[in-house]
């Protein structure tokens, strides 16, 4: 069955005054559009855009997606791999993918990164899928930084939204890994001192100190708190956590493993928080931002553990807004640096 078709006369003035009222809409349209774009790129700074890649790697954030969910299918624990792969990359050059390069003098080898930090092959995988299908265009800094994203939005946690368009450093920085990096036996202000250096502040420290929430770690990195022959060890330890942990560390080599959150410890929530309120802190720099007795600034991060303890959905909130202030430090952006072709050698 047709339709009714119908005929409508203009006439010449009426087609004058439509156009001229087009033109004004279309102006006052691009005006907008402009204004808002200046205002975005204002916001965004640094030269990063959550769709850097839109036109010339559309498919950027589907491929990382998919190598993240298989590797954490594999193993659950690469979601907190990834996402700390991002950190200490960041803290260091910033976040230029400089962690990655390989050589006896990189990042990886440094102290609090060798046998530690882990999820490169992740990263090589991705990288190489990126290649095929369009590649010289993303760098490996933001591959890094997306797929500690999709580790953190796969165990549970918030989205956020990634800024991307940082270029690959061109060295590696070993020496600023050893004394940049925040380390577990540091107290709380030297902690805050380092967040500072970089850009960050005390509520970053007690935020992205959360990602524990997920996560294992060595021995080594916690037996000094442990009571022994030697020590009465550390008061601010639940002393049934203090006895599991001597037998789970008793007669090994210090690399022998257990969960940051031995409430929830693949589950990406404020149960981290909920620990420190009981003692159960796994590393001492995680108890310290409850039990530490540094003044103001233990006291400041006493009252965000407490927060966040009770407030799941503002921890979630404040996780997206310090992740996407740690992304964006020091990025290399416009000529600067370079897009490696393999992630662990420079072009």
């Amino acid at each position: 069955m047709q339709a009714a078709q119908h005929t409508v006369l203009v006439s010449k003035q009426d087609c004058k005054r439509i156009d001229m009222e087009y033109s004004h809409c279309r102006l006052l349209l691009a005006c907008s559009v402009l204004a808002l774009c200046l205002c975005s790129r204002g916001a965004r700074g640094d030269g990063l855009t959550s769709d850097f890649y839109a036109y010339t790697c559309p498919r950027v954030n589907v491929v990382v997606q998919q190598h993240v969910f298989s590797a954490m299918r594999a193993e659950r624990r690469m979601g907190a791999s990834l996402l700390r792969l991002h950190f200490h990359d960041c803290f260091v050059n910033g976040c230029d993918g400089s962690i990655l390069l390989d050589g006896d003098d990189g990042e990886k080898f440094a102290r609090p990164n060798k046998n530690s930090v882990r999820g490169y092959e992740v990263i090589d995988a991705i990288k190489v899928d990126l290649e095929k299908m369009c590649p010289g265009v993303v760098s490996c800094a933001d591959v890094v930084a997306l797929a500690a994203a999709y580790g953190v939005l796969f165990s549970g946690g918030p989205y956020y939204r990634v800024l991307l368009g940082r270029r690959d450093g061109l060295v590696a920085n070993q020496a600023g890994a050893e004394k940049g990096l925040p380390s577990p036996f540091e107290n709380i202000s030297s902690i805050v001192q380092k967040f500072r250096d970089v850009g960050l502040d005390t509520t970053d420290v007690v935020v992205l100190s959360g990602a524990h929430t997920i996560g294992r770690a060595r021995c080594a990195l916690f037996s000094n708190r442990l009571t022994s022959t030697t020590s009465s060890g550390d008061p601010t330890l639940d002393a049934t956590m203090d006895a599991n942990l001597q037998s789970l560390c008793a007669g090994g080599d210090g690399n022998q493993t257990t969960a940051l959150d031995v409430s929830s410890a693949d589950a990406f929530d404020k149960r981290y928080y909920q620990n420190l309120l009981t003692k159960k802190g796994l590393l001492s720099s995680d108890q310290g931002l409850f039990s530490g007795d540094e003044d103001v600034v233990a006291s400041t991060t006493r009252a965000l553990v407490q927060k966040y303890s009770v407030d799941g959905e503002q921890f979630f909130s404040d996780f997206r807004t310090s992740m996407v202030k740690m992304g964006s430090i020091s990025p290399l952006t416009g000529n600067d640096g370079e897009i490696r072709c393999k992630c662990r050698v420079a072009n």
